[in-house]
């Protein structure tokens, strides 16, 4: 147990006296003087004292509330309570500290991370000084942060501003760095826990490759490779560059009309290293004719001609191939022909394979994928097509279900001849119908009675 005491004078001041190892060891002292110190503050180190003390005697580390509350105190009361030997005054870690350490520890993750990473550090140490403590990085400043990530960064290599999705991504591996922090014992408390990410699902830039363009852009090709590339990605749904430049001849079964598909993506996951892709017809011509070129003799991979990411930009390529090829722009070109080829496959052979084939869960499909094309307008309203030309006034139908067309005619239900209406002209008639129309009864229900009256007169 810990006491406390209070020393009367000008300015009050408290001590705690503790025993370190019971009561056989020697009485210890923190001394609280100055007017910093107030009666509460000195009660609240004494609660403390005494659970640090209970901790060390029986060899159990603080709870989470004591650990909170150390890092919260001021350097002062925890330098008081290294004194004591009650605690050991941890390294301060800085941002900068935090990032390269966290960067330096993950070792062996792909290129593709790795860079992910680095255009996070960029976005972080835009509005964060690297000097800045760990300790006094706070949760509104992270959502200052945030905010300047939404509002007012500009990517350093387009000039433009940053998508939801990229945000989200960006708080995302940010909370992932500093719950490594804590797992090191370097944070008690992220400051990024509450915050919100944001969503990842961005549609903005969705654009459907239809097989108009898709044949365009074969014929702007430069080569037979570049018609493979686009052939792979637009009908065979494959990730590019990704998995189009991993694909070896080897990997296609001519036979049996499929081939295999390496997925850097997903192999971490197991039974995800790769997945059997259908040959569509579409995509076997561009293959085979890339088979029986000269540059094809002895190759290993299917494109050979552009695999060296130093010299080769595929995007800025594809750019000049739409323009030759005249179409409108394509934002996220490869993104939308595997987003095309999924929408078909799920459209045609539904979700399960759709998942197989295009390799992703049926979420990250709805999420990210499934795109509603022109041709969907077209076959939901193709029944109604088919039934002829719609009825002026459908509701009165249900009122006159064989007197309104007869009525129009000067024929009877039972197919006589109508002499009271026969001689009505349909000038008169369309009058009515019109009068009926323009008041928009038939969608309310109150119908105007000398109309309706008119109307039951003719018929």
């Amino acid at each position: 147990m810990a006491t406390l005491a209070k020393r009367e004078g000008k300015t009050p001041s408290y001590e705690i006296q503790f025993y370190p190892n019971g009561q056989s060891s020697e009485r210890k002292t923190i001394y609280l003087g100055g007017r910093r110190y107030s009666e509460k503050t000195a009660n609240d180190l004494k609660v403390i004292v005494e659970k640090l003390v209970y901790c060390r005697d029986n060899d159990n580390d603080p709870d989470k509330k004591t650990l909170a509350w150390l890092e919260a105190a001021t350097p002062e009361i925890r330098e008081k309570l290294a004194k004591a030997g009650l605690v050991k005054v941890p390294k301060t870690y800085t941002l900068r500290e935090l990032w390269d350490s966290f960067l330096k520890q993950k070792t062996g993750i792909k290129d593709s991370t790795r860079d992910g990473y680095d255009y996070v550090e960029q976005r972080f140490f835009a509005f964060f000084d690297g000097a800045t403590t760990l300790s006094e990085l706070t949760s509104d400043q992270i959502e200052d942060w945030k905010f300047f990530l939404q509002t007012e960064y500009r990517s350093p290599r387009t000039g433009k501003p940053l998508v939801e999705s990229s945000t989200a991504g960006t708080i995302t591996k940010t909370k992932a760095i500093f719950n490594w922090a804590k797992t090191k014992k370097w944070l008690v408390e992220s400051p990024l826990d509450g915050v919100g990410r944001g969503s990842f699902v961005d549609r903005e830039n969705d654009r459907f490759i239809t097989r108009d363009e898709y044949d365009r852009l074969l014929d702007a090709c430069p080569c037979q490779d570049w018609r493979a590339i686009i052939a792979l990605a637009r009908y065979g749904g494959l990730r590019c560059p990704s998995e189009v430049l991993r694909l070896r001849w080897s990997d296609v079964n001519w036979e049996k009309d499929r081939f295999y598909v390496r997925s850097p993506k997903t192999e971490h996951h197991a039974g995800k290293e790769g997945r059997l892709v259908p040959l569509f017809s579409e995509l076997r011509i561009e293959l085979e004719k890339l088979f029986e070129s000269d540059s094809s003799d002895g190759a290993e991979f299917v494109i050979t001609r552009y695999r060296d990411p130093e010299r080769t930009n595929l995007g800025t390529q594809f750019g000049r191939i739409v323009q030759l090829a005249g179409i409108e722009p394509v934002p996220r070109p490869f993104d939308n022909m595997r987003a095309s080829r999924s929408t078909e496959i799920y459209a045609e052979y539904g979700s399960f394979l759709e998942s197989q084939w295009i390799g992703h869960s049926s979420k990250i499909a709805k999420d990210h994928y499934l795109q509603v094309r022109e041709e969907d307008f077209e076959r939901a309203v193709k029944p109604c097509r088919e039934k002829g030309p719609k009825n002026d006034f459908p509701a009165l139908e249900k009122i006159f279900p064989a007197k309104t067309p007869a009525a129009r005619s000067g024929i009877t239900s039972h197919g006589m001849e109508n002499k009271k209406n026969s001689n009505c002209s349909a000038e008169f008639l369309n009058l009515n119908w019109a009068i009926l129309q323009s008041a928009q009864l038939p969608h309310n229900r109150h119908f105007s009675l000398p109309i309706l009256h008119n109307l039951c007169k003719l018929v």
